[in-house]
């Protein structure tokens, strides 16, 4: 399993435990915003749209929420701020490489709060360019299996739908499905089809190759990359660190 892969396990774990509802939905209901601003209001027409509407839902927001981030996306509601989709690229502890994604309708200020995190946790904002060439842009398709569902099969499932790799944590019945950016739609629709649950599919900027670095440095990362997800501007990040099963498991 990819460090990229054990990452975003301990993130599934720390998202269902956090108690930050608020700022989880306010990130939700700019994704829709941009979505709906972008494409059309029907998520039927707008896939984009469908898949911020899929994961708000499956993190419990409010349907009268999702309904105003779409209205004031689609132009229907009042003021609603013009959010832009920004890119940050950076190191971590250890020379780590980070991507930080974020949607913000201030650039200076999203810039300034990135930047302190990286300083104050012991990394470093980069240029663009510096370390994004590290990335393949992929799709990611994230599969919550039922009790009754067998893992097996279902990966089976994703090879045949089209996937360029599959992760899987037989623990909490999770597949991680990968596959070409330009894909993830169809392949998306072809999980759904298939009767498996699709829990989020995303752009996903993976790690060309992987680094490890020591226990404190490793722990470091990973403070650097929580702080970094804590901003409200901040939608994701995603980083080359290779996670041992022991750092796994003392950062779980």
């Amino acid at each position: 399993m990819s460090g990229h892969s054990k990452w975003a396990t301990i993130k599934h774990k720390k998202e269902m435990t956090d108690n930050r509802r608020g700022q989880l939905f306010t990130k939700l209901a700019r994704e829709i915003q941009v979505a709906a601003r972008e494409g059309a209001g029907d998520p039927e027409s707008n896939f984009r749209l469908r898949l911020a509407i899929q994961r708000a839902k499956a993190e419990s927001m409010p349907a009268d929420n999702i309904k105003r981030a779409v209205e004031r996306g689609a132009g229907g509601g009042a003021g609603g701020a013009n959010y832009e989709e920004v890119m940050y690229e950076g190191y971590g502890p250890g020379g780590t490489a980070l991507m930080v994604s974020g949607l913000t309708d201030n650039r200076n200020r999203t810039v300034a709060e990135v930047r302190a995190v990286f300083t104050r946790t012991g990394g470093t904002l980069g240029e663009t360019g510096s370390v994004g060439w590290m990335f393949d842009t992929m799709g990611l398709i994230v599969v919550e299996l039922t009790p009754d569902q067998d893992m097996d099969e279902a990966e089976l499932t994703a090879i045949d739908a089209d996937a360029e790799d599959v992760k899987r944590n037989d623990d909490d019945r999770i597949l991680e499905v990968y596959t070409d950016f330009t894909a993830l739609k169809t392949v998306t629709d072809r999980l759904t089809a298939a009767g498996l649950n699709v829990t989020s599919s995303e752009r996903a900027l993976v790690p060309k190759t992987t680094m490890t670095v020591d226990d404190d440095k490793s722990a470091q990362n990973m403070r650097l990359i929580e702080r970094l997800e804590d901003l409200d501007d901040v939608q994701q990040v995603f980083s080359n660190l290779e996670l041992s099963d022991a750092q796994v498991a003392a950062l779980g």
